[in-house]
């Protein structure tokens, strides 16, 4: 009898080989998220004995029946003593199919400038709810906000289903509800799953509580379900240049920067500012001259004609986007000053930074499902909302594509230098 083809061998290649995921984990307070991560780490075994310890020790000393999985997640000195999560945090953990980045998001509504941040470099969303409560008005915001940054997968956990009797109706009420709003915002994927977080039900082992759901667990969607690559490498190539680097002993000149989307090879023809072109000769990256660089890379291009360019112009293909000075947006206020239509801002596009204002504020939107506010004249803090941006200097800008590759933009204090707002190029909902 033949031995089995599986070896030590093969199982380590598995190992290295796995793709990695990024995921964000989203919830409204009480719906027992920091519960949740705290279960998927530790079922996938993925918390060090120290930490275990640590965790038994504070839960021993709060009276806690077994395990405050929560503490596994909430680091901050502030967070276990409110028993809330503030910040953003990101948790690591694998499986033999997949490797896992987890970006942990807080649930507060003033905190929704960390969540679109966590959700930015997403693949999969998973939101939390709470099984007696349904899809709230927390649920709706981010899941548009999924819905804004193409997120393709949203994961609903129906969180603390024991505390309804393990009730289907209920169940069955809350996924119909929470289908419809992503079909509407124009989610592509969207799963639910009935869960409790506490007990470990249908989180990493599937349940015996719950005879009436044959579906997967959330760990099984998270190691099936398709990686999203972004598509970068399926768009034109684009090169925001970096910096310029000149030997004049050698007549050496080079344009440095990292290419945010696209392949790029000697002898093919690049676009640059004001109609112009040229060919590149050579590409430079750490190890040495290639004949081949993609997105992602950070290389130097020599091009053939000794053209003046300098950092925040762009080298791009033949599918180069525009120049214009003014254009649609959506922004998501970060900071607590108002941001008024007629104000004076620096906008950061690409490595362009450049003297810009909000020409005018088209919409706020209304997260909670019933109307948008219509030229409120100002955005605020969280506020989500569709603008019109006039520079001062003509932009190559494009409509955001995968997943930032191109059309993201910061908004930023002329006087201080914070950072107001973070956006894209267009529009992506709510267009009548």
């Amino acid at each position: 009898m033949s031995a089995p083809a599986f070896t030590e061998n093969t199982f380590a290649e598995k190992l290295t080989t796995r793709e990695t995921l990024r995921l964000c984990t989203a919830g409204s307070v009480d719906d027992g998220k920091s519960t949740f991560v705290g279960r998927l780490l530790h079922d996938t075994k993925s918390v060090l004995a120290d930490t275990l310890a640590s965790v038994e020790a504070t839960s021993a000393d709060r009276g806690f029946d077994g395990l405050d999985l929560s503490l596994l997640v909430d680091g901050l000195r502030a967070e276990r003593e409110q028993g809330i999560t503030i910040d953003v945090a990101y948790r690591y953990f694998a499986t033999s199919e997949r490797t896992f980045i987890l970006a942990d998001t807080p649930g507060h509504v003033q905190y929704t400038r960390n969540t679109v941040t966590g959700m930015s470099t997403s693949q999969v969303v998973v939101l939390l709810v709470d099984a007696r409560h349904g899809v709230v008005e927390q649920t709706r915001r981010h899941l548009t906000v999924a819905a804004l940054l193409g997120v393709r997968t949203v994961i609903l956990a129906v969180n603390k289903i024991d505390l309804v009797d393990w009730s289907e109706d209920v169940f069955r009420g809350v996924e119909s509800e929470f289908t419809g709003l992503a079909t509407e915002l124009g989610i592509e994927d969207p799963h639910v799953v009935p869960i409790s977080a506490l007990r470990g039900d249908n989180v990493v082992e599937p349940s015996e509580n719950l005879p009436w759901y044959p579906g997967p667990t959330v760990l099984q969607l998270l190691e099936s379900v398709e990686v999203q690559r972004g598509r970068a490498h399926d768009l034109g190539f684009r090169l925001p240049i970096q910096h310029v680097i000149r030997e004049h002993a050698t007549d050496y000149r080079g344009y440095a920067g990292r290419i945010s989307a696209g392949v790029i090879r000697p002898g093919d023809t690049v676009h640059l500012p004001h109609g112009r072109t040229t060919q590149v000769t050579r590409i430079d990256t750490p190890d040495g001259a290639t004949e081949e660089a993609v997105a992602g890379d950070s290389v130097v291009l020599l091009l053939a004609d000794d053209i003046d360019l300098a950092r925040g112009d762009l080298i791009a293909g033949a599918d180069r986007p525009a120049e214009v000075r003014s254009f649609p947006a959506t922004l998501v206020g970060l900071t607590e000053k108002q941001l008024v239509e007629g104000a004076a801002v620096k906008l950061r596009y690409g490595t362009a930074l450049v003297r810009a204002r909000i020409a005018e504020v088209e919409r706020v939107l209304d997260l909670d499902g019933r109307s948008d506010l219509l030229q409120p004249g100002q955005l605020g803090l969280n506020d989500i909302a569709h603008v019109r941006l006039e520079s001062a200097a003509e932009l190559p800008v494009e409509p955001y594509a995968a997943r930032g590759a191109v059309g993201n933009l910061l908004l930023i204090d002329q006087a201080s230098g914070n950072t107001l707002a973070a956006g894209f190029v267009g529009h992506r909902l709510r267009q009548e």
